[in-house]
């Protein structure tokens, strides 16, 4: 079972590792924080709790914020 990641310059196929793998497990293997990215699964916006389920697409978008 594997799903689609794009993020920036990333465009690739990754295995989904157990059942219940979440955005949120996926967000601290490549050591991003929620608070500063924005989760699509197939095109929907989703929450970290999301569970990536086979052939999904996740997009993730970092926030660009200043003051």
């Amino acid at each position: 079972m594997s799903f689609i990641l794009k993020y920036k310059n990333l465009n690739e196929e990754r295995e989904i590792p157990n059942e219940n793998y979440s955005i949120k497990d996926l967000l601290d293997e490549l050591e991003l924080s929620a608070q500063t990215i924005v989760s699509k699964q197939n095109g929907e916006l989703v929450i970290e709790d999301t569970i990536i389920e086979d052939g999904d697409e996740i997009q993730l978008v970092q926030i660009i914020y200043g003051g």
